[in-house]
């Protein structure tokens, strides 16, 4: 009873009555009559009193206290949160095998008392439970390490990337240039090499390089992050904005990294971020085998026993980043691609499509899925084309090079040759020389190669670089040819009105 000093005090010392002892220490009147009882039947005095302490007076006044030695052993209550983490492990297994060690143990309720008494002590980040393989935690330290340029002495500040797995608490940690997209995604890609598996999710914090909608309920998840989850086989949780507890694991491995790491290379001086990656790894390594005082077990430990089994083989090819942008394709049915032109197929004209880059192709996308794929070039404002894309008449055209016609050219005779390369040279667009060209050849179909070959000699003699000639010679002879004078140096109007499209390529 440790108020029966002052009741004491109050009656031998003040010479208080009953009652105004109750009203200064709100005890009850027969607690106040049965210590005083007891202290006059002993004839103890103030000066006595005074010579206990606590205890003595107690066992004085009421004799020793009689306590009741339970030789039952209690549950290991760190032990049981761990083995909590395991999937498909409760309290009720664990108290059955409890039993099975202890068989006059405790019943199940004392059992779980015991444990849920141990929880209450604990910060409350430490009641959630992580299944063991489930989640791994993604965030970048707020404190920033940093390294001096070996050439310039330019002191260069990193970002400080860290993942937890949430079983174990086993940590990865690395410095990276930005916390850009490509950064995050191979970051994250190296922490599932380092840890030798996946998770069922990661979770990462809203940052612009994992979601690019923010919200508590559909976060809209970046498409090349979505795309390393694919890939990985794994699902990409992102943290409720402003709910520190969905990734209170990650914020406290966070807090860990920069006390038991940043913190020891305070005084330390690094020329690359190789260097710096190379003693960020020495200090994670020690990190993982420190012995973790509510477990009594090191994060290594519990790696190798909890979530190292749990976790899912790793993709036997590695991730390729790639970034998704978008597009329209425009009515020359190219679409651009970081100042690049990339052509789709030519019916899509108009339609928006999404480009997914990598550092050796481009891809594009339309709802029905890919459409196109090239290979990556980044000369600016040029147009990376494949014929398959082009309408039938465009794929015809195509093919005719200056190098094509000539050789065809040379297999109807020397003369014929002669004034293609004439035309060719002379047009003041290659386009318009190939139609006189292609004209030519309708020709040659027409009245044959030797006729052909004889008006392109006679055209050649007095000037003539058109098909118009040509054609007025074969049908009128060169005396009714029309006059060099007045013959036209660009692409005649009459290759137009008497040769049909289709006629230039049959």
């Amino acid at each position: 009873m440790h108020q029966a000093r002052e009741i004491l005090r109050q009656k031998l010392t003040l010479k208080q009555s009953h009652r105004e002892v109750v009203a200064a220490l709100g005890v009850s009147i027969g607690t106040v009559s049965k210590v005083a009882g007891r202290a006059m039947a002993l004839g103890l005095d103030w000066t006595a009193i005074e010579a206990l302490d606590d205890e003595a007076l107690d066992e004085r006044l009421f004799g020793p206290r009689i306590t009741s030695h339970d030789p039952r052993p209690l549950p290991d209550p760190a032990s049981l949160h761990v083995e909590l983490r395991r999937p498909g492990v409760t309290l009720q297994l664990l108290h059955l095998e409890y039993l099975e060690h202890h068989p006059d143990g405790y019943r199940y309720t004392k059992f779980c008392d015991v444990y849920r008494a141990w929880l209450d002590q604990r910060a409350p980040t430490m009641r959630q439970v992580h299944a063991a393989g489930d989640k791994m935690f993604v965030d970048y330290a707020g404190k920033k390490p940093h390294y001096v340029e070996r050439a310039t002495g330019e002191v260069v500040e990193v970002e400080l990337f860290v993942a937890v797995l949430g079983a174990s608490s086993y940590t990865y940690a690395e410095a990276t240039r930005t916390q850009r997209l490509a950064d995050f995604t191979a970051s994250n890609a190296r922490a599932f090499t380092f840890f030798g598996g996946v998770t069922n999710a990661v979770v990462p914090d809203q940052l612009k390089s994992a979601v690019t909608v923010s919200s508590r309920y559909e976060p809209g998840v970046q498409r090349t992050f979505a795309e390393l989850g694919r890939h990985y086989g794994t699902t990409i949780l992102p943290a409720r904005p402003r709910s520190p507890r969905d990734k209170a694991k990650v914020e406290v491995a966070v807090l860990v990294a920069e006390r038991w790491i940043l913190a020891r290379m305070r005084n330390e001086q690094f020329d690359s971020l190789g260097a710096l990656n190379a003693r960020i790894a020495e200090l994670c390594a020690e990190l993982n085998r420190r012995v973790m005082r509510h477990y009594k077990a090191s994060r290594l430990e519990l790696f190798e026993r909890l979530d190292k089994p749990a976790l899912r083989p790793l993709p036997e090819e590695p991730f390729v980043h790639a970034e998704w942008t978008k597009t329209r394709l425009n009515i020359d049915y190219h679409a651009k691609v970081r100042d690049h032109f990339y052509s789709a197929p030519f019916t899509l004209v108009h339609e928006e499509l999404w480009a997914r880059s990598t550092a050796t192709t481009v891809e594009l996308f339309h709802s029905r899925g890919r459409v196109a794929s090239h290979l990556r070039s980044d000369v600016p404002g040029r147009h990376t084309t494949d014929p398959q894309h082009m309408p039938a008449s465009h794929q015809k055209h195509a093919e005719w090079t200056p190098t094509r016609i000539l050789g065809w050219a040379s297999t109807v005779g020397p003369m014929t040759a002669m004034l293609s390369e004439a035309i060719l040279a002379e047009r003041r667009h290659p386009e318009h020389g190939y139609r006189s060209c292609l004209g030519l050849f309708r020709l040659a179909k027409r009245f044959g190669n030797e006729r052909v070959e004889a008006a392109c000699g006679r055209a050649l003699a007095v000037g003539a670089r058109s098909y118009r000639h040509v054609e007025s010679i074969l049908k009128h002879g060169l005396d009714r040819a029309p006059m060099l004078d007045n013959a036209p140096r660009e692409a005649p109007s009459v290759a137009h009105e008497n040769v049909r499209g289709s006629d230039y390529y049959h």
